[in-house]
């Protein structure tokens, strides 16, 4: 009886390590007022402790993909793991906002990143002709990450408070990564199997073992060339919807007179609905096209956003949850298998974080931008409008950047 085969577990460690990234890093929404409260802060500069940390998982990306092809994936996802659940615990310390954005921003965040990389990196070794499946799988963790740590932070913060709340992550988060090393594997020769029958058209790619300079030199080719350009400049528009909507959006529902319950529930539903999305359109995209599918998915994410300027009910904002998680999830799912039809596989955890870079800059900017257009205006409808519109563009130049990469 044929054993089956081991690309499944590899999908299963990816889908822990996207539960607890994302997870961990969407459910700041339900904290931040908690912060802002604590500390003295606006919600502007609350904010920057998650936009920190972004710019710390995908900057730090940009480096740490040439260490896990290079070192492995198992080595690097402990030492993540280790920087994650310190980070977190040093946050739940804090004695002042200057060191939550150090600790929770900063040093979780590299912790993260680590993962991160592995996760979304490292499935692309197993598979080519199921990626999109294989893909949409194991990046569903994103989704059901929001969709059950979102909610159950913010019922833990009516119980105690945010400090609590944090070490109780740390713990969680801690013996999820631990699982999901044991499972990881850089790519069939580490565990002695062949891929299914025409998984791969030749032969099943590996990790990039040439020298260091040589190995950079792949990299900075790839990155020189416009449609690298110029699709990190579309990843970077499309993605200020999802970092605005994150940080602001429970806060955004608040203010629209529903129930308290609104505003964490709608982020969890993004969550859950991402997931379906990823799983779905992520398999359809191997028979309709990955680029083409990614490209339809960032549009409909802009469109969404768009539209939650007049969602002023509880069911807009949940219609709006629902359609943008499914848009967001489909995108989700063909990040790296995108980046590997269109830049090989042969570096793709190094090119994958270098590309990663543009959700740095989307989050750095997008939850501070939001913020202050609420502190100055006293309303998120412009903040929203505008990073719609940005999205709607982001697309155009994704299709364009696919044209000139093939």
């Amino acid at each position: 009886m044929r054993r089956p085969y081991y690309g499944w577990a590899v999908v299963a460690a990816s889908f822990l390590g996207t539960f607890v990234v994302f997870g961990l890093s969407y459910s700041f929404g339900v904290f931040l007022e908690r912060i802002a409260d604590a500390f003295g802060g606006s919600r502007g500069l609350s904010s920057l402790a998650f936009g920190v940390q972004t710019v710390a998982i995908y900057v730090g990306a940009s480096g740490l993909g040439v260490l896990v092809d290079r070192y492995g994936t198992r080595r690097l996802l402990a030492a993540g793991t280790l920087l994650t659940v310190g980070g977190l615990a040093a946050a739940s310390r804090a004695p002042t906002l200057s060191t939550l954005i150090l600790s929770y921003g900063a040093l979780t965040g590299v912790g993260l990143s680590v993962v991160y990389v592995v996760a979304y990196g490292t499935v692309t070794r197993w598979f080519d002709r199921r990626l999109g499946l294989a893909g949409g799988l194991s990046s569903a963790g994103l989704g059901v990450g929001m969709f059950v740590v979102v909610p159950s932070a913010a019922w833990l913060l009516t119980q105690s408070g945010w400090r609590t709340v944090l070490l109780w992550l740390a713990a969680i988060s801690g013996a999820v990564l631990l699982l999901s090393s044991l499972l990881i594997r850089d790519d069939p020769t580490a565990v002695d199997v062949d891929p299914p029958a025409g998984e791969f058209p030749g032969t099943p790619p590996t990790p990039n073992r040439q020298p260091l300079r040589e190995q950079l030199g792949g990299v900075k080719q790839v990155a020189l060339t416009p449609a690298f350009g110029l699709l990190a400049v579309g990843w970077l528009l499309v993605y200020a919807t999802l970092y605005a909507v994150l940080a602001h959006l429970v806060l955004y529902a608040a203010g629209l007179g529903v129930p308290g319950w609104v505003g964490p529930w709608a982020l969890a539903t993004i969550g859950l609905t991402s997931a379906v999305g990823r799983v779905g359109i992520g398999h359809i995209a191997d028979t309709a096209g990955r680029l083409r599918t990614f490209v339809v998915c960032s549009a409909a994410m802009g469109g969404a956003t768009l539209w939650l300027v007049v969602a002023d009910s509880t069911a807009g904002v949940f219609a709006f949850a629902v359609a943008y998680g499914l848009a967001y999830g489909g995108n989700g799912a063909l990040l790296s298998p995108l980046t590997a039809s269109l830049f090989g596989r042969e570096q793709i955890n190094a090119v994958f974080g270098l590309l990663s870079m543009a959700f740095a800059v989307s989050g750095l900017l997008a939850p501070p931008a939001a913020g202050a257009a609420y502190d100055a205006l006293g309303t998120y409808d412009p903040a929203f409008f505008v990073a719609g519109v940005a999205a709607v563009v982001g697309a155009g130049a994704i299709r364009v950047a696919g044209r000139w990469a093939r």
